[in-house]
């Protein structure tokens, strides 16, 4: 007797959620055309951005940072951000395209944080902690177990990071965002571009 595969709490059933596109895509045409604002997107729609960011954040390559909480906001922004971009008639995967946008979210995410964190340590280890501890209190044991803390901090910051690189050594991490992305930004400046040209005129 065949077994069936368990559905977990981060599944999502591809052919609802594309049918839950089709029907989204075609109110905003509907508003469009009327003239009025764009619909606000269905729970269902919301449910599954959430269940694909929490789910891809469970994988080796996401589970060990910190901000995995970071990482899941970014991504479902970027989905609202950029679901416009997926057309149901072309492609029947909605899963397979907002995980991607969403893989591509906890990328920068993580540069990110990076970023800010090697400032933060710069800045820190360029300190004499000790010696500025030993001025601002009395050498107390207070003082003592403050300066342990930071110094455990930053140490235990140092071994999160090194671990998080440790479970992606060898894999590939995309440095760039994909070209559809691209061209969404590209339109935008554009627009606004043209936009501040016509104000300019009118004045």
């Amino acid at each position: 007797m065949a077994r069936t595969k368990a559905k977990g709490v981060h599944y999502v059933d591809n052919k609802k959620f594309h049918q839950a596109m089709i029907d989204w895509k075609e109110k905003c045409k509907d508003a469009e055309e009327a003239g009025d604002e764009s619909p606000q997107i269905t729970n269902y729609i919301g449910s599954c951005f959430l269940k694909i960011a929490n789910g891809l954040s469970y994988r080796p390559n996401f589970i060990n940072y910190t901000y995995k909480q970071e990482m899941i906001s970014d991504g479902i922004e970027n989905c609202l951000t950029y679901m416009d971009n997926f057309d149901p008639a072309k492609s029947k995967n909605p899963f397979a395209y907002f995980t991607q946008i969403t893989y591509y979210a906890f990328i920068r995410r993580i540069q990110k944080e990076k970023r800010q964190m090697e400032t933060k340590f710069k800045y820190i280890k360029s300190l004499d902690i000790d010696q500025i501890l030993e001025q601002s209190a009395d050498g107390s044991e207070h003082s003592n177990d403050y300066l342990s803390y930071m110094r455990g901090m930053i140490e235990q910051a140092e071994a999160d990071n090194a671990k998080a690189d440790a479970a992606n050594a060898g894999k590939k991490m995309p440095k760039r965002r994909p070209k559809y992305l691209d061209e969404k930004i590209k339109a935008e400046e554009l627009a606004a571009k043209e936009k501040a040209e016509a104000n300019a005129k009118s004045e």
